[in-house]
């Protein structure tokens, strides 16, 4: 279901303020609350490759995948149809390195079309001891969710509950700085820059011994080595992804850095080589960038007829990431603007939950109709995001990508689209707890009756 309209009325007759909500079905709905939680990453981005709309074949965006076409099943069955089918897949991303093992062993030829490659670790799956999880006492979720956060930020901790790839170069790093630190207990900015490179060069030398170590094919492991450093690009680790250019039936062509050169009815040409294909496999991800309206596939309209595109027409504007003045009752749960931790995406929706629902609860006791940000906190808010430096989502020297732009310029609107709290993440989430459990919500009005208001806790 797709939600085509979206706007804040008063409903007179029901004496109380509501969401009014149509959908592509034809339904209206009416709701006293609503929030926005239609995800950073879900609008598909086709790539702009000359001739992509004359393929004669089968095509497909990775987000709408065909089983009736490639057989198999949401659950990890074979692609059993692929058999007699010559597949090629666009993009080496997140995406393409979980589907790149499954169309290898199924696929009669398949030929992965790489601009850039990506950087591969270890995932480590392995099997969970009952014994040893039925120890994990109530709350483990939260402590987990906080340790990863402070570790992958550079903080300190007495343990690694997670011990993935991410809290690895954390901790690389980290320990980096306190050698430089030594005896002073200082170090200076240049010491935190020589600290990520020097562990950076270390990780990065692995990951290339890796893809040395698994792929057979000497050219084949050259072309899979990234040259840059990992977080110019979305980091992925997976056991199986470098195993699959093993197999005979696995092609890589790499474009050396150029892409796709065009596609025409019956396949792909990269560097004046055609590649004649059955299926197309679009890997092309999502987009980040756009306007949220165009993303989200709705344009709130609030109080006043405002629309968020237009209340966001200069960069994304709320407080915490979620109130936004003007749409009283409505929330937004994302990242950005928050704690933006974007190595767990969830923990940020898990806090912007616990949020929503302490701020909805203290409507409820008070009896309140309206909740809404004022104009004066929202603008606060956004000073002082102004003041952090979103270094990992703006670097210019990295590879294009949704990390950087695509490599284009960040404005001051860019950079409120991909902002986060000046403190780090764990800052934030130490703040928007101490904000939601003080009973105070400072900064929203909650509107108790038409021309009467309580701030915080009621009288």
């Amino acid at each position: 279901m797709v939600i085509a309209v979206t706007c804040w009325q008063a409903v007179a007759q029901l004496d109380t303020s509501r969401w009014i909500i149509g959908t592509d079905r034809g339904d209206v709905l009416r709701a006293r609350f609503i929030t926005m939680g239609t995800g950073p990453l879900h609008r598909p981005k086709l790539p702009g490759i000359p001739g992509i709309e004359s393929f004669a074949g089968h095509a497909f965006h990775t987000s709408r995948w065909d089983y009736d076409y490639t057989g198999g099943s949401p659950a990890g069955d074979p692609l059993d149809r692929l058999a007699d089918k010559r597949v090629g897949i666009i993009g080496t991303g997140a995406t393409a390195v979980q589907c790149v093992p499954p169309l290898a062993r199924s696929a009669q030829e398949l030929y992965v079309f790489q601009r850039t490659p990506s950087a591969i670790d270890e995932r480590n799956n392995h099997d969970i001891d009952p014994a040893w999880f039925a120890t994990l006492e109530p709350g483990w979720q939260k402590r987990w969710l906080l340790n990863f956060c402070t570790l992958q930020t550079l903080g300190f901790a007495d343990e690694d509950l997670v011990q993935d790839g991410w809290t690895d170069i954390a901790q690389r790093i980290r320990d980096r700085i306190v050698e430089a630190m030594g005896a002073n207990h200082s170090f200076t900015p240049a010491d935190l820059v020589r600290a990520y490179e020097d562990s950076d060069d270390d990780k990065m030398d692995e990951i290339r011994a890796r893809v040395d170590a698994i792929v057979e094919d000497p050219a084949t492991a050259e072309a899979l080595k990234p040259w840059y450093r990992q977080l110019c690009k979305r980091p992925c680790f997976h056991d199986e992804y470098l195993q699959a250019y093993n197999l005979p039936t696995c092609h890589l062509v790499d474009t050396d850095g150029k892409g796709v050169e065009r596609i025409d009815e019956t396949g792909v040409w990269v560097a004046g080589e055609h590649y004649e294909l059955d299926c197309l496999v679009l890997a092309s991800g999502f987009e980040v960038f756009t306007e949220y309206s165009r993303r989200s596939g709705f344009d709130a309209v609030g109080r006043g007829g405002e629309r968020l595109s237009e209340h966001w027409a200069e960069g994304m504007h709320t407080l915490h990431g979620m109130h936004v003045h003007g749409f009283p009752n409505a929330f937004v749960v994302g990242i950005t603007q928050g704690a933006n931790l974007i190595s767990n995406i969830t923990h940020n929706y898990v806090e912007a939950g616990e949020t929503i629902a302490a701020v909805i609860a203290h409507a409820l006791e008070i009896g309140a109709t309206e909740i809404e940000v004022t104009w004066d906190a929202e603008d606060a808010w956004i000073a002082l995001l102004e003041g952090s430096n979103p270094v990992l989502l703006g670097n210019p020297d990295c590879t294009p990508g949704y990390y950087n732009n695509e490599g284009r310029p960040m404005g001051r609107r860019e950079r409120l689209n991909v902002s986060g709290y000046p403190g780090g993440p764990v800052a934030y989430f130490d703040h928007i707890d101490r904000w939601r459990t003080s009973g105070e919500f400072e900064g929203l009005e909650f509107r108790v009756e038409a021309g009467g208001s309580r701030s915080g806790t009621p009288a």
